[in-house]
């Protein structure tokens, strides 16, 4: 059966499901439990992890709060691409967060970008557990030459990743169309990506249940 916007019921009632399974997840206590310098300070996961990347002010830090319901738990550096190290959040005991640091920054020397690549690459690689990595992009900017060199690494690493993009709550209708039309040819092009685009905007609350389903359905 069909409903009136030609959805099959079945397909409306499984995407209630997701829904609610989202919310039964992110209603479980959220804490943060380590951050690691080095990959020798790492310890095998025993549950699947999902990684945010993206370029410093993106959003991580707001998206997974608002992911998570809480205002403070992960936190951005007040100086951006400061932060140089991951930080592992545990959600619930079923899956664990973790908030790569920021890249791109401009400031940043040459040599520092060059052992971020290395460690996230090393990092992506080795890392059983990892699920997939939610690559965060600007809505309200032009793709930069780092998002395209991180899809080309998580290309190299053969690990799956979702693009999400923040902070749309200021898009036209027009503009909306235009990114999300970019932003297909995009993943298109990409071996690594998952086909499926999440707008969001932490700050009005868009697009964080349906991302939390997403979630819910991959563990």
């Amino acid at each position: 059966m069909f409903s009136k916007d030609g959805i099959s019921t079945h397909q409306n009632d499984e995407n209630a499901q997701f829904i609610e399974a989202g919310r039964l997840l992110f209603s479980r206590e959220a804490k943060f439990f380590f951050g690691a310098q080095r990959l020798n300070q790492l310890e095998p996961s025993l549950l699947p992890e999902v990684a945010f990347a993206g370029r410093s002010n993106v959003g991580k830090s707001s998206l997974i709060n608002a992911l998570t319901g809480q205002k403070m738990l992960a936190r951005a550096s007040s100086e951006p691409g400061r932060t140089q190290q991951l930080n592992f959040f545990n959600i619930g005991g079923c899956l664990v967060f973790v908030d790569m640091p920021g890249y791109g920054y401009a400031k940043a020397s040459q040599s520092v970008k060059k052992d971020w690549q290395k460690m996230m690459f090393s990092f992506l690689r080795g890392r059983p557990t990892l699920l997939r990595v939610m690559l965060l992009l600007d809505a309200r900017i032009e793709l930069k030459e780092s998002d395209r060199q991180i899809m080309n690494l998580l290309d190299r690493a053969a690990v799956t990743f979702q693009i999400v993009m923040t902070k749309c709550d200021g898009l036209s209708s027009v503009q909306f169309s235009q990114k999300e039309q970019e932003i297909k040819d995009l993943i298109a092009k990409h071996t690594a990506a998952y086909p499926y685009i999440r707008f969001t905007s932490s700050q009005k609350n868009i697009g964080i249940q349906e991302l939390r389903a997403d979630l819910a359905q991959l563990i």
